[in-house]
């Protein structure tokens, strides 16, 4: 087989890993949405945490040795607590806004990751790239649509909010994982399931609310599904190429705003749907001229 075949023949398999990745994501998200407005987002991420932390734990032994010699534990540090913010802003975001407008803003994060790569690690940006940031972010505007934000009532506003912060945190975590680059792939995971139901359990404490004995399944299954996910993200990005896998990503928006309208009858206007097309467009762009 030449490369150029077996780079295809990868990149084929990443990009059905990635696909893989978006049904678990989603049905996480949808128990989060389901579960939301019952119990507190620092709760949810708890549980979610803590059963990611179970799942790799098997894991973690088999690879121990990969714990042995820890470096740039602050880093460590800073990610979770990034995470930690992005989790529970999102959790309760999701819980208030569309689904379709919880995906659609989720794609502004290579946006504002340039931006933040160019105020942070100074890196050099295209004046073209800049012009596309900018009219991502107002494609960003134009799906928040004022009109429904005021119909939406303080929910509505509150969760525009969280989803501000979920995107921004959620970007600052992609640039402190990019500082760790080279340690272990069992390291991180831990780090991140053991140090957020760590970091989230005196919050979680405060705000617990008592589970109903049927919620529990889809509690716990958000856990699952989020470590089901994830396996199947790293999966694709140890594959294939973020080139491919981008336009790629974009289904994940169709699936959200399907499982929108088929479980909570969330139908989307039109201000929606062209914010969305200016955000991926933006998007896809700007990794076309990375």
């Amino acid at each position: 087989m030449t490369p150029q075949a077996a780079s295809r023949k990868d990149n084929l398999r990443a990009s059905l890993w990635l696909i893989a990745d978006m049904s678990p994501n989603i049905w996480a998200l949808s128990n989060v949405k389901a579960m939301g407005l019952d119990y507190a987002a620092t709760q949810l991420v708890f549980l979610r945490a803590t059963v990611g932390l179970v799942l790799v734990l098997p894991w973690a032994y088999r690879e121990r040795s990969a714990f042995l010699s820890l470096d740039r534990l602050g880093l460590h540090a800073f990610r979770i607590i990034l995470s930690a913010v992005t989790l529970a802003a999102s959790f309760f975001a999701i819980a208030r806004v569309p689904f379709a407008l919880f995906s659609a803003i989720n794609f502004t994060r290579p946006i504002l990751l340039m931006i933040m790569a160019a105020l942070i690690l100074g890196e050099r940006i295209i004046k073209p790239r800049w012009i596309a940031a900018g009219f991502g972010l107002l494609g960003a505007l134009v799906a928040m649509n004022p009109t429904a934000i005021q119909a939406g009532g303080n929910g509505m506003v509150w969760g525009l909010a969280a989803l501000t912060l979920t995107v921004t945190t959620g970007t600052l975590a992609i640039i402190i994982t990019r500082k760790l680059k080279g340690t272990p792939t069992v390291v991180m995971m831990v780090f991140y399931t053991g140090g957020l139901a760590l970091f989230t359990a005196p919050f979680a404490a405060m705000d617990w609310v008592p589970v109903e004995p049927d919620h529990w399944p889809l509690l716990l299954s958000i856990g699952i599904f989020a470590q089901a996910a994830q396996f199947c993200f790293l999966k694709a990005h140890w594959l294939g190429h973020a080139g491919v896998l981008g336009p790629v990503s974009y289904l994940s928006l169709v699936l959200s705003t399907a499982a929108g309208f088929l479980f909570f009858a969330e139908i989307p206007g039109l201000p929606l749907v062209l914010g969305a097309t200016i955000i991926l467009a933006s998007v896809w762009y700007i990794s076309r001229t990375a």
